[in-house]
């Protein structure tokens, strides 16, 4: 069995073969499909939405991954179609505190799994007075917004940190999913530093050649960083 998970980012797929992506999932055993939601306001671009979440539940038993790239995320919640397994990652920088602690209570009491994502530019610590609340923490590794970007400097120290502040305040089990740039080069030292959720894109699986043989590549690829 796998110790971790990917999954890819549906933004860079291609629509028109979209079903014969889903397939190849299937059969790779990929264990998200991560789908971006972009309001135009948190982020200056538009991207996915709630009916694109619904043609998803019904097409495949495989559990979605949504990022929430939107303001307010307590006023939009119900709008979507999540349960048992799926992730639902709302920004620490898109509410008040309080409303953000709100937020992921509503997550993980409709059965999805409450994730806390901080952009580039958030301290670490900064999960911290979230821990009660989430079931892992969307570390974004690029500025939220637009697929293939570089990422950030500093980006590995700080999920080698951050798996410090989980693993220091009792929670070893906390998931940390990586986004923006996870390619073939950078994941395996994503996975060393302690990820163990990596979303993919245009620069690894869902870029040039077969996808399912881009998909065992990555999956070797961080067997490998296991050893």
């Amino acid at each position: 069995m796998l110790k971790f998970s990917i999954s890819p980012s549906l933004m860079c797929a291609d629509i028109f073969s979209l079903r014969e992506i889903i397939r190849s999932f299937e059969k790779c055993g990929i264990a998200y499909l991560h789908i971006d939601v972009m309001d135009g306001e948190f982020v200056p671009n538009f991207c996915l939405g709630t009916d694109y979440c619904r043609r998803m539940k019904a097409e495949t038993s495989i559990p979605l991954d949504i990022h929430l790239m939107v303001t307010k995320p307590l006023k939009k919640l119900s709008a979507f179609p999540f349960g048992e397994g799926d992730i639902v990652s709302v920004h620490y920088e898109s509410d008040s505190p309080g409303n953000t602690v709100l937020a992921l209570k509503e997550i993980a009491a409709k059965g999805g799994r409450p994730f806390l994502a901080i952009n580039p530019d958030a301290p670490v610590e900064t999960v911290k007075d979230f821990i009660p609340y989430i079931s892992g923490v969307l570390l974004m590794t690029v500025y939220p917004g637009f697929a293939g970007q570089k990422m950030v400097e500093g980006s590995l120290e700080r999920i080698t940190a951050l798996r410090k502040l989980l693993d220091e305040s009792g929670h070893p089990e906390m998931n940390i999913e990586v986004d923006g740039n996870v390619n073939y080069e950078k994941a395996p030292l994503m996975r060393k530093a302690g990820a163990d959720i990596f979303v993919v894109g245009t620069s690894s699986i869902l870029g040039p050649g077969d996808i399912s043989e881009n998909t065992y590549k990555m999956i070797s690829l961080l067997e490998e960083a296991d050893r």
